[in-house]
């Protein structure tokens, strides 16, 4: 069965998450929907502040009991023998069985990921550890199987070294094995490749990619840069100031944008024919205070008055595509 017919292995549905701070509470992800299948790629695409990582990290349950935080929604996970759970209402033992083992994360700092204090081996053996039951030489040795998988060279002597000894490619591919430890059915990519170079982003792209194929797992890939998911996602979730505003099978996403802000995150790449890239003028709404109304309105050439009039749902673009704007047939 293919990504696209399977049942949903998780349904986002109405997800919001708010973080209380000294001038009231800000609502960072506002009513995000989303359907993911077992063996999809769903990117979550858009600038910094507009709610990518904060709705991966919702998945993740990351926020759970953390003070000063609410979320509201339903995130409904498939289990492995096919019932079905919410993760919001997940607590204590119940959360910890799926976050780690079936839910895992790859961050996008393997700096601060990683322990430095302790070897690359032993950290990927605890956690094998304790999320498989695996005895000491067992863990030991499914480590450096890890490292091995993963692609980092002479994996034995690997296994021994600190974070500081390996490169911040190599470091990355370490977090990668340390997420598979516990032979997830859903990964969460947490721009994983912001600190590297592009050589290295490449390789790390190509890695999940092939991780993903081989193992069978869903992915949820978080990244600012469109032309980065272009070759690795099957569907693609346009956010902006906290909301959905784009939604739709990668390829036609790309090639055919509904979205005023799907458009010009695409002229922020640089072109093959020399031209420069564009920016994107003006900057996102108050967060504390965002508009009544379409929250791109401000920074939009096609706005009208009619954009500002009231707040603009998610309409049907097509068949499996939505767009949060009253203009979508008229985005080239």
């Amino acid at each position: 069965m293919s990504a696209a017919t399977a049942a949903p292995l998780l349904r986002a549905e109405g997800l919001s998450v708010a973080f209380q701070g000294a001038r009231g509470w800000m609502t960072a992800v506002e009513d995000i929907s989303f359907a993911l299948s077992p063996g999809e790629t769903l990117a979550l695409v858009g600038e910094s502040g507009s709610g990518k990582s904060v709705t991966a990290m919702a998945v993740a349950r990351l926020h759970a009991g953390a003070a000063g935080t609410r979320a509201t929604g339903h995130l409904r996970w498939r289990g492995a023998g096919g019932d079905e759970a919410d993760l919001l209402a997940l607590r204590g033992e119940a959360l910890r069985r799926v976050r780690g083992r079936e839910i895992a994360v790859v961050f996008q700092d393997p700096g601060s990921a990683l322990d430095p204090l302790f070897t690359i081996g032993d950290q990927i053996a605890e956690t094998l550890r304790h999320l498989r039951g695996l005895g000491r030489r067992e863990a030991a040795e499914q480590a450096v199987a890890l490292l091995d998988l993963v692609g980092i060279p002479d994996p034995p002597r690997r296994a021994g070294e600190y974070p500081h000894q390996l490169s911040g490619g190599m470091r990355q591919r370490a977090v990668i094995a340390l997420a598979l430890a516990g032979e997830p059915r859903l990964l969460i990519a947490d721009e994983p490749t912001t600190a590297l170079d592009v050589t290295i982003q490449a390789q790390i792209v190509d890695l999940l990619r092939d991780l993903q194929s081989r193992e069978g797992m869903a992915m949820i890939f978080v990244s600012h840069d469109l032309g980065l998911v272009a070759g690795l996602a099957h569907r693609i979730c346009v956010l902006y100031a906290g909301q959905v505003v784009e939604e739709g099978p990668a390829a036609e996403v790309l090639a055919a944008p509904r979205h005023p802000y799907t458009r010009a995150l695409l002229d922020c790449i640089p072109s093959l024919e020399g031209e420069p890239p564009r920016g994107i003028p003006g900057l996102m709404p108050n967060p504390l205070a965002p508009p009544p109304y379409c929250r791109f309105a401000e920074r939009c050439a096609m706005a009208v008055p009619a954009c500002r009039e009231g707040p603009v749902p998610l309409l049907d673009a097509a068949p499996g595509r939505r767009s949060r704007c009253i203009r979508w047939e008229e985005v080239a």
